[in-house]
């Protein structure tokens, strides 16, 4: 894992093995401890920001440079 400061100052860890595919680069996992036992967020590959957004069908925004991954959860009801 590799270490990553936020914005705030706070040191995160993002786990390049633990992801999902974007629409311009990966989103990692970021984690709050070195031992992965507390979840921070996701990590934008592209413009390297933990400034993201997930909204109730696991869609991932990243508010920084647009990069997104599809729902995780879908049905045409979501239409």
């Amino acid at each position: 894992m590799r270490t990553h400061t936020t914005d705030d100052g706070e040191t995160v860890f993002v786990a390049e093995d633990e992801g999902d595919r974007g629409s311009k680069a990966p989103f990692y996992v970021a984690y709050g401890t070195s031992a992965r036992e507390e979840k921070y967020g996701w990590f934008c590959a592209h413009c390297e920001t933990v400034d993201n957004a997930m909204d109730a069908m696991g869609r991932i925004q990243c508010n920084q440079c647009g990069n997104f991954r599809k729902p995780t959860e879908w049905d045409a009801a979501h239409e």
